[in-house]
Order: C-alpha cells, then sequence, then structure tokens
C-alpha cells in the first residue's frame, strides 16, 4: 500500500470541485474569480485535498485547478482525479484521457487516481481492456501516487473488487442518513476492517442534510447552539476511524468558511452523546424526507429534457417547508420539462447510483402537483 498516513497528511476536509460557483445557471461556465477565492481560502487554512473529475463541470473543472493550483508549491497540496470509466472502450481510451487530465491539471502526478463510480457493472473495461493494468503501471512509475477508485453498490460488490485488486484507498457514499438505510455502515466497516483508508463523499448528502425539517434542527440547536446542520453531517463523517478526508462540493464562500471552522480550525469529533442527539434529529427528518437524490446529475440527458435533480429537491424542499405555493409556482416554471413528461424509458434509473425509481417517484410528483 502506498499511502502512509504518517507521511501523507491530507487535511481532514477536501475540496470538492465538482459543485462551484457558476454563471448564467451554467455548468460549463465556472465563475472563476469567485472560485478562486474559494481555493485560496480553503487552502491559507490547511486545506491541502483537492478532488476533480474529467466530467466536472462539463470537463472545465480540470482546467479550473489547474490554472488555480499552479500559483502554489506542487508538494504542498494532494491533487485527486479520476477515470471515466464509461467512456472507455479501450485501453487507448484510457491512456488519451489520463494524458489529458494531466495537461489540463498542468501536473505530473496525481497524489490520489481514482476509477470513477465503480461498479459490477462498470468492472467489465478495466479488466477485459486491461485499464487497471494500465492504472497500475502509472502507479509504478510514480505518476500516480495512490491508486483507488470511488464505489456505488453493495457491500459483497466492494469485497469482491478488494480481493481481485490491490488498492490504496476508497472512496464511499457516507452520511448519518444513508448509515444504515443504503449499507454506509457495512461499507465503512469492510474498509476498516482490511485496513484500507478511505475518502468520503456526499457527508451532507448534495446539500440535503444542510436544510433539515425545523423539529430536527430544533432538537440540535439545543444541544449546540449556533452549529448548522451541515457542520453536525460533516462530523459525523470526519470523526470515525479510518476516515482520510471528507469532501465538501462548496459552491458559495459562506461553505468554505463554516466548513474550515467545522473540520479544521476547530474540529470536534461528536461525542456519545452527540452521536444519539443527532439520530433522533435523523429519525424525525425521515419522517419528511422521501427522495434520496444527491444532485450527482448523473441521471442527466433525458431523452424528453426533464431536469431530474432539480424537480427531486423541489420536491424535497416543498416536503421539508411545506410551502405548496412555491413549490406549485417553481414546479410550473419547468414549462413542458417537468415530471408529466416522463415516458418510463428507464435510462435514468439504470445511472442512478441511489437506486431511486424514478419514473414512480416522477408520476408521484406529476399526481401531487394536480392536488395542490
Amino acid at each position: 500500500m502506498a499511502l502512509n498516513l504518517k507521511n501523507d497528511r491530507p487535511s481532514k476536509l477536501g475540496f470538492g470541485c465538482m459543485r462551484l460557483p457558476v454563471r448564467n445557471g451554467r455548468a460549463a461556465e465556472i465563475d472563476y474569480k469567485t472560485a478562486e477565492e474559494m481555493i485560496d481560502e480553503a487552502y491559507i487554512h490547511g486545506v491541502n485535498y483537492f478532488d476533480t473529475a474529467y466530467t466536472y463541470h462539463e470537463q472545465k473543472s480540470e482546467i479550473f485547478l489547474g490554472n488555480v493550483l499552479k500559483k502554489y508549491p506542487r508538494e504542498s497540496y494532494y491533487l485527486a482525479d479520476k477515470m471515466p470509466g464509461w467512456l472507455v472502450k479501450k485501453r487507448e481510451d484510457a491512456a488519451e484521457i489520463f494524458n489529458t487530465q494531466q495537461k489540463r491539471c498542468q501536473t505530473d502526478y496525481f497524489d490520489f487516481y481514482l476509477c470513477h463510480a465503480l461498479s459490477h457493472d462498470k468492472l467489465d473495461v478495466y479488466e477485459k481492456e486491461g485499464v487497471y493494468e494500465f492504472l497500475y503501471q502509472k502507479k509504478n512509475q510514480g505518476v500516480i501516487r495512490n491508486l483507488g477508485f470511488s464505489f456505488h453498490d453493495t457491500p459483497e460488490v466492494l469485497e469482491m473488487i478488494l480481493d481481485k485488486y490491490e488498492w490504496d484507498f476508497v472512496q464511499i457514499q457516507l452520511n448519518y442518513l444513508d448509515w444504515d438505510r443504503q449499507e454506509a455502515k457495512r461499507l465503512y466497516e469492510i474498509l476498516k476492517k482490511r485496513n484500507i483508508p478511505c475518502t468520503v463523499m456526499e457527508p451532507v448528502r448534495g446539500g440535503a442534510l444542510a436544510q433539515l425539517c425545523p423539529e430536527a434542527v430544533e432538537i440540535l440547536e439545543k444541544e449546540c447552539p449556533g452549529r448548522s446542520p451541515a457542520s453536525w453531517a460533516l462530523r459525523f463523517a470526519a470523526g470515525l476511524p479510518g476516515v482520510m478526508t471528507v469532501l465538501s462540493g462548496m459552491s458559495d464562500e459562506a461553505q468554505v468558511k463554516e466548513n474550515i471552522n467545522t473540520l479544521v480550525t476547530d474540529f470536534k469529533p461528536l461525542s456519545r452523546s452527540e452521536q444519539g442527539v443527532l439520530m433522533r434529529a435523523r429519525d424525525i427528518y425521515l419522517q419528511v424526507m422521501t427522495i434520496p437524490c444527491t444532485d450527482c446529475k448523473y441521471c442527466s440527458g433525458c431523452p424528453e429534457w426533464i431536469d431530474i435533480p432539480k424537480i427531486f429537491s423541489m420536491y424535497n424542499d416543498y416536503k421539508i417547508s411545506k410551502h405548496a405555493e412555491t413549490f406549485k409556482k417553481d414546479y410550473q416554471a419547468l414549462g413542458l420539462a417537468n415530471a408529466d413528461a416522463c415516458i418510463r424509458c428507464g435510462r435514468c434509473m439504470r445511472l442512478c447510483p441511489q437506486g431511486i425509481k424514478i419514473p414512480e417517484r416522477l408520476k408521484e410528483i406529476s399526481i401531487l402537483t394536480k392536488s395542490i
């Protein structure tokens, strides 16, 4: 295992570059000035782990990060990037993508490199086309310092992948909402038992755990006045033994400052008492939050142009706030690309890492909008 936490010391807070601030609501139009100020603020205050991917921000995230980080000594930060296996048909494709990533990021090496969103169905290309061997060769050359994968599948598949190849770390979705509901606890315990460091993605579940229902917020506020719901979620994940870094896809300066305060400046793992309080708040929240969408946008490309994550976000906001008129107004603003347009082709379900039965939920939302 290349990773040695005695020598490698990634910050507890990792800066995820998937949800950077943008202009005109367009993912490809990163607001460079604001986003660079956010990266600088994080770096100055001790954040040294920066995570990007080939597809983030319509292939603009790597370019942005390379331009921003080049002013800092290369040895002063850790850079993580990912191989999009679903775009690879043969080994040569992987080589071309990897070379492109190095040029975009303006780097000679990646500290952490991941097979992106690995699952049972996405393993074939790594096996049959020799993509894993290609990446392992890059590791032997020092171009990849630590090789791992991000994961969306069952505990059984995780163990199978861990047995099949040599890995230095694994990135899993882990938060207190998914701890039992989506087997995050089992995934974490498998890695812990094997002494494999893990990075955490979706600790605030795409922002959902930053906006709890009033009843749940009241419980948390009573225990720790002034602490936001998001800070509770970050502390839950970061306090687990074996968790190397907790990624946060920060999209504004306020999030950067709060997350620095929570995980860098004044990090305190949850006490046993606080864990109990958080679980009580979670149970109340589960009564109203019904669609476990993380806004990963893997379902983008609907043939009917339905913005599925946006509709689910609007619906969840309504379930929490009970603001029916706001929900109805926002829904109507979608025009024809609303839940009614779903033709139940199933494409989105095949891409959803959360296993959401998307056509059924869209039908449920369609019915709801006609009754309020």
